[in-house]
């Protein structure tokens, strides 16, 4: 673990103005650790982490995830909500109580500003766990900094923010994990699915049915406007999101179900069992070439993400993709048979089912998975190689839900060119893949 010779807040704001565009002064940090033999870690070295966004997820799911990996050193942790960021340097300093006996070990930092964090030269990597709207910019950042990144999904909030993204970390060289646990091994039944369809099991490939839930899933709280609490960096929070009173119930979970910070359903289940379409179809550096479909959208209220979807896809190779708004399911049909599963990780079904008992040869095709996100993504900061998910494929995976959206709002067919990532010949379709971000934001 390095020494701690990070700037002061001041120091680095003068040189990065709070804009992501090219003015932005941001150091070509490059950290030692990928100096070692042949570009590659050191074997012994732990990667030294920062964790961006402390809320549930954040903490119970990716900050304790990383911290039961001993070659993980976690150095720091940032949220605008001072309890929540407080909360989670607890986690981290109670977790490494032993080390404190060891000379090296200086605690776990808390930093309101992401910036801050991301300034450190002790920092090798990031982990973004911030609601959807506030993705993007601390990955860029990151990656211009010098860090390797894992991100939450849905990657992006608009089809622009996703291609910005994954060209900076091909330019950058960055190592990045779309920090998805569907492809990895601890849910074993989709990467069984894929390979079976990948292998022919089913013949040729025709139609891919995916559900997901409806509605709004809403926690309580209360939608009185008034002065936010104390320690929460409410204007922050909102970043690029455009100027909105706080209320309680706008933020932390419930941003799903509000259009300016996320897609509700469509983009937060559809991060899930669409990339497992677009892995079992072999589409997972493209996307369709038409969608069309309807959605019910609430007419007043704070909540305005669709309640219910139905959308239909069409890729080059002719298969179908239908994802509409039900029960979390995933089913691949072919010319031989179809196989799946109703429910979130359930067990799989298939006619015939024969299917199910049939062994994927060493000569087959073999997707590539591992232990979890953060394993896989530890291991391929080490090596260099790319994770399971990659900026490309987190951003290919959430651009059909979002060319879906914008076929929903508009009310017609759109024809789609996944290389130029366009839509044809239609202007108002096109102004919908980016959105005007508030100052000084900007990407």
């Amino acid at each position: 673990m390095k020494n701690d010779r990070s700037p002061s807040r001041r120091a680095f704001l003068k040189r990065a103005i709070a804009t992501v565009g090219g003015t932005l002064g941001i150091p070509a940090i490059v950290p030692c650790r990928v100096l070692g033999a042949g570009g590659q870690v050191p074997p012994g070295n732990r990667i030294t982490m920062g964790f961006i966004g402390t809320g549930d997820h954040g903490t119970n799911r990716n900050l304790k995830g990383f911290l039961a990996h001993a070659d993980a050193q976690i150095v720091g942790v940032c949220d605008v909500d001072a309890a929540r960021c407080q909360a989670a340097k607890r986690v981290v300093e109670e977790k490494y109580a032993e080390a404190t006996k060891q000379e090296r070990y200086k605690g776990c930092a808390a930093h309101r500003d992401f910036r801050e964090l991301i300034a450190r030269s002790d920092l090798d990597a990031v982990m973004v766990s911030t609601p959807d709207h506030w993705h993007v910019i601390p990955s860029v950042l990151a990656a211009r900094a010098g860090k390797d990144v894992i991100c939450e999904k849905p990657l992006t909030l608009t089809v622009a923010e996703g291609r910005v993204l994954s060209d900076t970390m091909k330019r950058h060289n960055r190592v990045f994990q779309t920090s998805s646990e569907n492809r990895s091994q601890q849910i074993k039944v989709y990467h069984r699915l894929c390979e079976l369809v990948r292998n022919g099991r089913i013949g040729k490939l025709q139609a891919i049915r995916v559900g997901l839930p409806a509605g709004h899933w809403i926690k309580p709280a209360s939608q009185e406007i008034g002065p936010p609490p104390k320690g929460f960096d409410y204007d922050f929070w909102l970043g690029q999101a455009p100027e909105a009173p706080y209320c309680e119930a706008r933020c932390h979970w419930n941003f799903r179900w509000i259009l300016d910070y996320s897609g509700g359903m469509l983009t937060d289940w559809g991060a899930h069992l669409i990339d497992i379409a677009q892995w079992g179809n072999n589409t997972e550096l493209t996307g369709p070439v038409t969608v069309e479909g309807k959605g019910q959208f609430p007419g007043e209220g704070l909540y305005n993400t669709a309640t219910k979807f139905d959308l239909d896809y069409t890729y080059a190779n002719g298969v179908k993709l239908n994802v509409a708004a039900g029960n979390p399911s995933i089913r691949f049909e072919g010319t031989e048979g179809w196989i799946g599963n109703s429910g979130w990780a359930a067990k799989l079904e298939s006619e015939p089912k024969t299917i199910l008992d049939s062994v994927v040869g060493p000569n087959e095709t073999q997707l590539y998975s591992a232990a979890n996100e953060h394993r896989n993504f530890l291991d391929c900061v080490k090596s260099r190689k790319p994770c399971y998910a990659p900026a490309e494929v987190g951003h290919r995976t959430i651009t059909i839900a979002h060319i879906g959206h914008i076929a929903m709002r508009l009310g017609r067919k759109l024809t789609w060119d996944p290389e130029k990532e366009r839509f044809a010949d239609d202007q108002s379709a096109n102004q919908m893949l980016s959105r005007p971000m508030r100052a000084p934001w900007k990407l």
